[in-house]
This record gives C-alpha cells, structure tokens and sequence, in this order.
C-alpha cells in the first residue's frame, strides 16, 4: 500500500496515499483510524484545525449527548459527567490523533477533487494551504473520503445588515453581554440554551422566531426553563416575526401586531446549517439542486463516481437533522470497508484486515 506523508512534515507539492480523507472531524477521523488499521496509507486534510466544528461550539457547552457516542476508534472518552464539556472533547480527539499518529495536515483547504483518465484507478486532490503550516499541491488517491460536515456554512438570514460585526451564527459566551441588549434569531435547542445562558449572565435578552412555538426538536429538560422566563418576563419572546433589518445598534422586527423598533448590541443568528454541495458536483457527484443532497448508495456511503465516498453530514445538504456523529461513525464504516475491498481488488476486508 502507498506510504503516507508523516504528520507535521514540512509542506511539498505531492503526495501519495491509498485514501484522501477531507475533513478532521469526528467522522473524518474515524475513516482515518480505520485505513490505517487496515494498512492503508492516508492522509487527512482540512482547512481549519481538527474537530473545527465543536471548536466554534460555545465556550462553556456540554454535549446534548453522552461520552460513548462521540467516540472514535474504540478509544474510550473519559469526563466528568455522563455527558462531555466542549473542552474535553477537544483534549479527547487531539489525543486520538496523536496516539494513534493519524496523518492530519490542518490548514489545508481542498479546491478540486478530480478523477484520473477513465482507464486508470484514482484521484487527483487540488490543496491550497490555509495557514503557514498548511499542504500546498496534489495528493495523488485511490479512493476519497469525504467528511467535511456543515457547520462552517450557516443559513443567512438574507436581510440588509447581516454583515455587520455585532452578527455572528455562533454563539460563543454570555459575559462580554451583562447589561447589554441582545438579539437570538431562532427557535431550536441551541438558541434556546443561548438565551438561557444570556439571561443568567445579565443579558437582556429578545428571542426571535418566524414559528408559532418552539421547534418540536427543542429539547425536553431545555422547554419549561425557557417558557417559565419567558412568562415572568426575564426573556422576551417574539414567535411569527422574523428580521426585517439589522442597524448598527437596532433590529427591525416584523411581527404580527406591526414593525418593532429595538435596541440591540449583538445579534445571533442560530438559525442552523447547511452541507454545500460545490465540491462534490465539481468532482461529478449527482446532488439533487433543490435539497443540496447527493446520491449515495445508502449501503456504502460511495457516489456515483466510483471510488468517492461521501460520509456523516457532507451530503445532507439542507437535511442536516438526518446525521450526528453517532450515525456518521456507522457511514465512516460502511464506507471504508468498502474502500478497503475497491483498493485490494475486492479480496480485503476491514473487519479482518
């Protein structure tokens, strides 16, 4: 099998594996940790650091979920509670990859998947370095891995303003917020727990939701909290509305009773997600326009491109609710032994490899 270009070696122009991996989430190292399992020589590329989407998590969050489900690699994730901070699954994947000396190369954005002539086996992957210590040129592959999430994509809000430096889609803390007036686009879970934490903090919080209630998804122990604030008064709740505006120092609220005026130093804008489908119908994968999913065999995980593979939430376009890590770690499996036997001429498989 080809070798692999060590982690943390001095950039160059090419290299050789049997898979490409793109994308260091958590999926992405699973697919890692089995190729190498299977003595394949990989190479795990992304633009950002590893795990960059529970990075831009909020500071101080705890999963929803519970340790064993966002393991990877049987390697077990030890926390202080059933259910892991942010910060301790970063310190747990930083450690699989060093442990198990995966070939992450950090900082290196992929512009172009490209198959070879018909009549050969494999991939040309274009890399453009993201920072200093990125990989800059062509990794040659037998098979691609395609791992790279949603979480860098966020849904615009598509109103005049959102460019503005006091709009983010991710929350990240309540304190710089204490006395200040601020503004949570959002019904689900995530805007739920930010205006909790705001309004703990000191925050004076306005909750905006185009719904008539909270989504369904909201989750149970989250619901009564923010419904209880939100009756004495703690939280304000503004359902059927959506932005119309967002001013240096305002919001424009359109809401069933007419247009509000209202003070606003920071908005967040958690209205959720989406899998862009560029690089995957650059490379020729079929995506359907309208849904921005691809079509993968739902066995395997491979496209319609024989030998690329589309793994956790890369191809759900705007149906992200459909893949969390638990089922994406089942995907990194069903299509890696698939790899696996495509690359030893159908006579390997992963489970005895």
């Amino acid at each position: 099998m080809a070798a692999a270009t060590p982690t943390n070696s001095a950039p160059a122009s090419a290299t050789k594996v049997d898979v490409a991996i793109i994308g260091a989430g958590p999926i992405g190292l699973e697919c890692a940790i089995l190729a190498k399992r299977a003595g394949l020589g990989h190479i795990v590329l992304d633009k950002g650091p590893i795990t960059a989407a529970i990075a831009r998590y909020p500071t101080y969050m705890t999963f929803f979920t519970t340790s064993e489900r966002l393991e990877v690699g049987g390697h077990p994730l030890v926390t202080a509670t059933d259910k892991p901070t942010r910060k301790e699954a970063l310190d747990y994947y930083r450690k699989v990859v060093a442990n198990d000396e995966l070939n992450v190369r950090t900082y290196s954005r992929v512009l172009a998947i490209k198959r070879v002539a018909a009549n050969k086996e494999g991939f040309e992957v274009a890399v453009e370095a993201a920072g200093a210590s990125g990989f800059s040129g062509t990794v040659s592959a037998g098979a691609v891995m395609v791992a790279t999430g949603y979480f860098d994509n966020p849904n615009p809000l598509g109103v005049p303003g959102e460019e503005q430096e006091h709009v983010s889609h991710y929350y990240t803390e309540a304190h710089p917020f204490f006395g200040r007036p601020v503004t949570l686009v959002g019904g689900g879970s995530s805007a739920a727990d930010a205006a909790l934490d705001l309004y703990r903090a000191g925050a004076k919080v306005t909750m905006v939701h185009r719904g008539e209630d909270f989504k369904p998804s909201l989750k149970y122990w989250i619901r009564p909290n923010l419904l209880n604030r939100i009756k004495e008064g703690s939280i304000t709740a503004l359902l059927n509305s959506r932005l119309k505006a967002i001013e240096q120092d305002h919001v424009v609220v359109r809401t069933p009773t007419g247009e509000q005026r209202l003070r606003s130093d920071q908005v967040f804008a958690l209205t959720g997600y989406f899998a862009p489908p560029e690089l995957l119908l650059a490379a020729g994968v079929r995506v359907d326009l309208e849904s921005c999913v691809a079509e993968l065999d739902p066995e395997t995980r491979e496209s319609n491109v024989p030998g690329l593979y589309v793994v956790g939430s890369a191809g759900s376009g705007r149906r992200t609710s459909d893949v969390f890590i638990e089922n994406g770690l089942v995907h990194a499996a069903a299509a890696m032994q698939a790899a696996v036997k495509r690359l030893a001429g159908g006579k390997r498989d992963l489970a005895t490899a």
